[in-house]
C-alpha cells in the first residue's frame, strides 16, 4: 500500500565519513528520512528506543557481534524496526547469509539504487506501514544497577563499558592503558562472574542492564 509519510531510518557506522555520505544519498530520496545517526551498540539502542524508526541499516563492524545479535539489540529497543546489513566481501555469518539471499545486505558490489530498494522492500514486506505518532523522545535513564554489577570491580566496570560502547580489546586497552593481555583476562572474568560465554553476550548484557549512558540529546 502507498503511503504518504517518509520512510524514517537510523543509519549504524563506525566511519564518520561513510555515515554522512550514506546519509546524503538516502536523503536525496523523496520517500525517506535519516531520523539519527550513530556509532556503537549503545548508541544504536538509544536512538531505536527514543525513535521507532522504520528501518535501522547497521554496518556489521560497527558492532563486533554476529548479524544475530544485532537484530535482537534493535529490537530491544524499537521491537517493529526492520535492519538492512551493512558489511563487506564475503561472510560466515549465518544470519548475513540469510539476510544477502532475502536481499536485506548490501555489500561491497551493491549499488545506491540497490541499497534504496532494499530499504523500501523491508518496509514493503510488512504490508500496510504502521507509523506510530510522532511522540518526544524518552530520557534514557539507568535502572538500579544488577546485584552481578556490584561484584566486578572497578576495573571491570571500565572493561566492560568500553566494550559494550563497540570497543575491541585492542582499543579498550590503549584507552585504559593497560596490556592487550589484562584486558582479555579482565573479559574473561567478566564472563564467568556474569554467567555469558563470549563477548555478543556480554555486550548484550551490558545494554539490556542499562550500563551504557548515552545522553538523550547527543547526536552521533
Amino acid at each position: 500500500m502507498l503511503h504518504d509519510k517518509k520512510i524514517r531510518c537510523v543509519l549504524v557506522h563506525d566511519h564518520i565519513l561513510l555515515r554522512q555520505g550514506l546519509r546524503r544519498l538516502l536523503e536525496d530520496e523523496p520517500d525517506i528520512e535519516v531520523v539519527a545517526e550513530a556509532a556503537n551498540p549503545g548508541e544504536t539502542l538509544q536512538r531505536a528506543f527514543e525513535l521507532r524508526p522504520d528501518v535501522v541499516i547497521a554496518d556489521v563492524n560497527a558492532f563486533a557481534l554476529p548479524a544475530a545479535s544485532i537484530e535482537r539489540l534493535v529490537h530491544q529497543g524499537s521491537p517493529q524496526s526492520e535492519v538492512v546489513f551493512l558489511t563487506a566481501g564475503e561472510t560466515e555469518d549465518p544470519k548475513l547469509r540469510l539476510a544477502r539471499a532475502e536481499g536485506n545486505c548490501a555489500a561491497q558490489h551493491t549499488s545506491a539504487e540497490e541499497l534504496v530498494n532494499m530499504v523500501r522492500g523491508v518496509v514493503a514486506a510488512k504490508g500496510a506501514v504502521q507509523f506510530l505518532p510522532n511522540r518526544a523522545p524518552q530520557p534514557w535513564t539507568a535502572e538500579a544497577p544488577p546485584p552481578k554489577w556490584r561484584e566486578l570491580t572497578s576495573r571491570e566496570r571500565e572493561v566492560l563499558k568500553l566494550l559494550a560502547e563497540g570497543r575491541t580489546v585492542r582499543s579498550a586497552a590503549d584507552v585504559l592503558g593497560l596490556s592487550v593481555k589484562t584486558v582479555d583476562a579482565h573479559k574473561f572474568n567478566l564472563m564467568r562472574k556474569l554467567g555469558v560465554h563470549n563477548k555478543a553476550e556480554l555486550v548484550m548484557w551490558a545494554i539490556q542492564k542499562r550500563l551504557v549512558k548515552i545522553p538523550a540529546s547527543s547526536q552521533a
